[in-house]
């Protein structure tokens, strides 16, 4: 969330991490590349997915809204013959970059998770086991960590850290936070890490470094991970050609779950009941083709990112697109417009 790595992050592991695409055969099979069609890419990252579509002979639109994911895809572009654009972006404005480079497309694929590369640089804040600046953004611009646990009130921060980062000590962390920040401001992600870890604790049964949740929560609202999700979802409804693959690969249950509403509501008209008037049925925008898939044991050996990853699926019907609607809801949460100037 957001992503862009073409192979993701495990939040479990939390640490460095070999670039190796995801699922990558799961994928691969599901969006089923053909010379001659053209590919959203909309999470290009380390550009895994990316070469193995152009290796297929099918043109790529690659979409990563970090800089330098960008230098990488452009240098990568060079060796494809006009086959493949980068585009700085992200990939929740599918629609309008879709539109920019050529229309309707074949396939779109998404990898929903921060990268291994963003992990593993220090600078850029991600890390809770590697000191650097608390900015956690996946671009370049925008109110930073630091601004959100520096500034955000109470009760949002808590809502944060519990919705989107799945802590049950939520509240507790956030008055923590709420008390040291008023000796000090928060700037380093170690110093952030060590008072969670005091106020979480962690036994010697347990997989996951007492921090882990709440970086989820902080880099997923920094970032509106599950907002580009639901947007980018609708999009694919929008410029997919009927029989147009979408699959999308997701690492926390959040992410899927708003996969998973998605593609049933496209795909499940509703019933009806016999107790209520009759209703125009819904359009079937989207053929779901699988229940979530995951990595084989074998993967998850090999590559511990894979661990936690699901891959759903599904194909464009020729109906019209439905639009946005309810199914793509989830808990109201603070926006980082929330933010209070500095100084108030």
């Amino acid at each position: 969330m957001m992503a862009g790595n073409g192979g993701g992050e495990d939040p479990v592991v939390g640490g460095p991490a070999r670039h190796v695409p995801v699922l990558l055969d799961e994928v691969l099979a599901a969006l089923a590349p053909q010379p001659g069609e053209t590919i959203v890419d909309g999470t290009f990252g380390a550009g895994g997915y990316t070469r193995a579509i152009l290796d297929s002979g099918a043109s790529v639109v690659a979409i990563d809204r970090d800089p330098s994911a960008v230098a990488t895809g452009r240098r990568l572009a060079e060796n494809y013959n006009g086959r493949m654009t980068m585009v700085e972006g992200r990939f929740g404005d599918l629609e309008t970059i879709v539109e920019n480079h050529g229309g309707a497309v074949d396939g779109i694929v998404l990898d929903i998770g921060v990268s291994s590369m963003q992990i593993d640089a220090a600078e850029r804040g991600f890390s809770f086991q590697k000191d650097g600046p608390l900015d956690m953004r996946m671009g370049a611009s925008g109110p930073t960590a630091a601004d959100v646990v520096n500034r955000l009130k109470l009760g949002d921060l808590a809502r944060v850290l519990g919705f989107l980062g799945e802590e049950k000590q939520a509240g507790r962390v956030a008055r923590a936070i709420e008390a040291r920040r008023a000796e000090k401001p928060f700037t380093r992600t170690l110093d952030l890490a060590a008072v969670i870890g005091r106020v979480v604790g962690r036994s010697p049964k347990d997989r996951i470094d007492p921090a882990t949740r709440s970086f989820q929560g902080l880099r997923i609202f920094v970032n509106d991970e599950l907002g580009e999700l639901a947007r980018a979802l609708v999009a694919a409804e929008r410029v997919l050609k009927p029989g147009g693959r979408l699959v999308v690969v997701t690492f926390h249950s959040l992410e899927d779950r708003i996969v998973k509403r998605f593609l049933r509501d496209r795909s499940s008209p509703p019933s009806g009941s016999r107790h209520l008037p009759d209703i125009a049925p819904a359009t079937q925008t989207f053929e779901a083709r699988n229940k979530a898939l995951a990595a084989s044991d074998a993967e998850a050996a090999r590559n511990p990112r894979a661990r936690s990853a699901k891959l759903r699926h599904g194909v464009r019907t020729a109906e019209a697109p439905r639009g946005e609607n309810d199914a793509l809801a989830f808990a109201a949460l603070p926006s980082l417009a929330d933010l209070p100037q500095t100084g108030d």
